[in-house]
């Protein structure tokens, strides 16, 4: 997931090389919330449900072996798509960088991860906007 650009400061200089390290050799190139593997495509379900190629059985959203199989018509709603690992911040403080503190996580686990962090910030950007268009008289920008 790439840094936005103001917060790019509160990153070390060595963030790469830190990342690569817990993607590929802590977490072994799997998302350490649900096992997807890096880099390959994956069929998915709309629940969170994804096929393991390398074992040859359907999982959860957690990576547990999902007890239900899918129906013909979730069958025919499956997507494929491409794992891609980021590391994140368990505390979302990019500042604290320790071992216990980052994580791999796969794109549907970090934004699930983030959920709560997104809104926050999301509500803090709409209550500035209209904070400003009330001392301005402007609009809601």
């Amino acid at each position: 997931m790439p840094i936005r650009r103001e917060h790019r400061f509160f990153y070390p200089i060595d963030w790469p090389q830190l990342s690569a390290v817990i993607r590929f050799r802590r977490a072994g190139g799997c998302c350490e919330g649900c096992g997807r593997p890096h880099g390959q495509r994956i069929y998915c379900l709309d629940d969170g449900r994804w096929w393991d190629a390398s074992v040859g059985a359907w999982r959860d959203g957690e990576g547990r072996p999902s007890k239900v199989l899918p129906s013909v018509e979730e069958l025919a709603g499956a997507r494929t798509t491409r794992v891609v690992l980021a590391t994140a911040h368990r505390d979302h403080d990019t500042a604290n960088n320790t071992d216990a503190n980052l994580a791999a996580f796969c794109q549907r686990c970090h934004m699930n991860h983030d959920r709560p962090e997104h809104r926050r910030r999301r509500w803090a950007t709409l209550f500035r906007r209209r904070a400003m268009g009330d001392l301005f008289r402007g609009p809601y920008v």
